[in-house]
């Protein structure tokens, strides 16, 4: 995930690896990332030690939320799919090109240049991780034109791609998440699939919160990095801008799969992960 707020490197990034580097660290860990508490640094620590006491199910969370698209990462990059290009648009401190590299596959890591530029300093200091993995496409968002960049570093439009929007569609303004769901929709081939994952309406307009989340949602505050979206249906919005096979699953939904348990408690329902496509046969 990667929100950079006033053009400075995101710093929930770093929380949220150093929840990816915890949850890696259990004895049977739903998701493996050896590199993510290095990655989160001193800082990514604290920021998780500040929000996990009101949110007590944060790093299984992040474990479902990775492992789950990690398994889309999987399918879509192994025959018979065989989509040789993976996007990970607000990559933030993500090492799924380095964890899921594959023969034949290229991934791309899109990022406001001042978070891309914390991400490549903090790789570069890190033993044994490989720099080249990821083709690094530096790209300010509010000025610039994220395919065409991405088509400078080697993107192929008429090829099928997975496209990963993680951790940051709750961070933007409506007319931003659609004005990037069109470019996907209508300047990448028409096979590429889109995973995303989107907060309940009540969790951006803050309905009737929880103080715990209410907590949260201050400190997120706090960090430049507020929650401004959310929404309890998404068909409509990727129905307008040109998705024609369009999948959600709730949190609760994954967790049950990866974990086989479910507790109302941890509140994951206002949590989902959406999947969507203009052809058919590229869903799941």
């Amino acid at each position: 995930m990667s929100i950079a707020s006033n053009h400075a490197a995101s710093r929930t990034a770093r929380m949220v690896a150093a929840l990816r580097g915890r949850a890696s660290a259990r004895p049977q860990p739903l998701c493996h990332d050896p590199w993510a508490s290095a990655l989160a640094g001193e800082e990514g620590e604290a920021l998780a030690d500040a929000f996990s006491p009101s949110f007590p199910a944060f790093e299984l969370w992040m474990a479902v939320r990775t492992a789950y698209l990690d398994q889309y990462v999987h399918h879509f990059t192994t025959s018979p799919q065989d989509f040789g290009q993976v996007v990970i648009l607000g990559a933030g401190l993500d090492t799924r090109a380095a964890r899921l590299a594959r023969p034949g596959v290229r991934f791309f890591e899109v990022d406001h240049p001042a978070t891309q530029a914390d991400k490549r300093a903090r790789v570069d200091a890190l033993p044994g991780y490989p720099r080249d993995a990821a083709r690094y496409v530096a790209c300010d968002f509010e000025t610039e034109d994220f395919v065409t960049k991405l088509q400078a570093a080697g993107f192929e439009p008429g090829r099928a791609a997975l496209v990963l929007w993680e951790g940051v569609v709750p961070y933007l303004s409506e007319p931003a998440i659609r004005a990037s769901l069109r470019r996907i929709a209508h300047a990448c081939d028409e096979r590429t699939v889109l995973v995303f994952d989107y907060v309940g309406k009540r969790i951006a307009t803050r309905d009737k919160l929880r103080a715990d989340d209410e907590r949260n949602m201050a400190l997120l505050d706090g960090l430049g990095e507020s929650v401004v979206f959310g929404s309890n249906d998404v068909l409509p919005m990727l129905h307008d801008e040109g998705f024609r096979h369009v999948r959600t699953v709730s949190f609760d939904e994954a967790c049950l799969s990866l974990t086989g348990s479910y507790d109302r408690e941890r509140m994951f329902r206002f949590q989902h992960v959406a999947i969507a496509s203009r052809t058919a046969c590229a869903l799941l």
